[in-house]
């Protein structure tokens, strides 16, 4: 697959960045037993992913890989499902991780499995991170944050054998 002309950021750069990053979650929480990374699904899911892996070469904490799925384009009418029993949630460190934070609609309404948890703390990582914010959430572990018109769409390719951000 060919990488579009409006590259942000290349294969080798996404890898540094998920490294950057693990490292990043690491040193914030390398008092914990054990940190859940909970992917919004699909390329949060993705991004996560490849996060546990880099994780489980550094980290001296369990690292957890979750599902969450909502629609995007409808939240308030669909179901979240999340794909790790509830109660195994308590008293942990949770990274609730997306590709791109955008307006933060999709990770206000992705907090909603965590609300009525007894959480350590949840923080969020973005590989892009847009600032258009409508909804006050912030990421605390970004690969790259970048000013653009909200016109503008910002693709992320996590595949296999090709992985990039791009501004369409």
């Amino acid at each position: 697959m060919s990488e579009p002309r409006n590259i942000i950021l290349n294969q080798e750069q996404v890898l540094q960045k998920i490294k950057r990053m693990a490292y990043q979650i690491c040193e914030h929480n390398l008092k914990e037993k054990s940190v859940v990374l909970v992917g919004i699904f699909p390329q949060g899911y993705h991004l996560a992913a490849l996060l546990v892996k880099e994780l489980e070469e550094v980290a001296p904490f369990e690292v957890i890989l979750a599902k969450l799925e909502l629609d995007k384009q409808k939240p308030l009418l669909s179901d979240i499902k999340l794909d790790i029993a509830p109660d195994k949630l308590d008293q942990k460190a949770i990274v609730l991780v997306d590709d791109v934070l955008n307006t933060g609609k999709t990770m206000a309404y992705s907090f909603k499995p965590f609300l009525n948890r007894n959480l350590k703390k949840l923080e969020t990582a973005v590989l892009v991170n847009r600032s258009h914010k409508r909804f006050p959430i912030s990421a605390n572990y970004q690969g790259i944050e970048l000013a653009t018109t909200l016109s503008e769409h910002i693709v992320v390719v996590l595949e296999e054998s090709d992985k990039y951000a791009a501004l369409e």
